[in-house]
């Protein structure tokens, strides 16, 4: 299980891989991942779709990283995809037939599709709930997801820790970090935890800038703060975009140097199925 890792390789380095929205898009992904098994990282975690065959893809895709590539599988759920408690209970109990010991607990956002009602009326209010039945159904590795530049919902950063230990405290075996490119932020996020009384591993979230269409879509949907340093490039090199993804791509190398020499738990990257990326920044 993921947990284990923490006690015998750190830094632990993981990538993120989601589900195609398309079928015929499928063995895409299980191509990038026999790429991805090169790399050797520690776990590789998969997005969770909010219905239809994304979330089917979901469970196949977890089930392949662990049984064909031989790497931790870690699946994401969210509590916006369950029912109610039976659903929760066949989806872990298929997991842990299929060898997945290891799972992300999230809220997660509102699905398209979804009206305000029925995302009001969901079984699971709060990840923590969720991570609780979790924990009393079967012995996962339990991960949840943290926000070093604060949840939008909260009206502080120590409102969003409090809340934050409420989680931990349910079960959680280690965190993964919102996205961010202002490691001081983390950095400062770590030490208000860690006095809060939180002592999980902490992994920093990182997604290198490769277009500038992507920078939009970032802060629209996290809020994430980009650098004056990175979006000087990113307005430099605006209509070039090999330029663009190269000063990119260099400027996550540097934030995750820093990141180890301050002796951080582990990397986890947001490689968006994009094996090039991956590889620049772990090799």
């Amino acid at each position: 299980m993921i947990k284990d890792l923490f006690h015998k390789n750190r830094p632990v380095y993981s990538l993120e891989v989601f589900p195609p929205k398309k079928d015929t898009d499928v063995s895409v992904i299980y191509d990038a991942l026999d790429q991805f098994k090169e790399l050797h990282p520690n776990f590789i975690s998969v997005t969770y779709g909010a219905g239809g065959t994304t979330s089917e893809n979901t469970f196949a895709i977890a089930s392949y990283i662990q049984n064909q590539c031989g790497i931790e599988a870690l699946t994401h759920l969210t509590c916006a995809a369950i029912p109610d408690r039976l659903f929760l209970t066949n989806f872990l109990t298929n997991l842990y037939r299929n060898g997945i010991r290891n799972i992300l607990g999230l809220r997660g956002d509102q699905p398209r599709g979804m009206s305000d009602e029925q995302f009001a009326a969901r079984y699971y209010k709060h990840a923590s709930d969720l991570i609780q039945d979790i924990k009393t159904t079967f012995p996962f590795s339990v991960a949840g997801a943290c926000y070093p530049e604060v949840h939008q919902e909260a009206s502080s950063l120590e409102e969003d820790i409090a809340n934050l230990k409420i989680k931990v405290d349910t079960g959680v075996d280690f965190l993964i970090t919102q996205l961010f490119y202002d490691n001081d932020t983390f950095f400062r996020f770590v030490d208000r935890a860690r006095k809060a009384g939180i002592t999980v591993p902490i992994l920093p979230g990182l997604m290198p800038v490769t277009s500038a269409g992507q920078v939009k879509n970032i802060i629209e949907l996290s809020g994430t703060k980009v650098p004056d340093s990175l979006m000087s490039q990113i307005k430099a090199y605006k209509d070039s975009p090999e330029d663009l993804k190269k000063a990119g791509l260099e400027f996550t190398k540097k934030q995750m140097e820093q990141l180890l020499e301050h002796g951080v738990d582990g990397i986890h990257l947001y490689s968006m199925n994009k094996v090039e990326i991956a590889k620049f920044i772990l090799e």
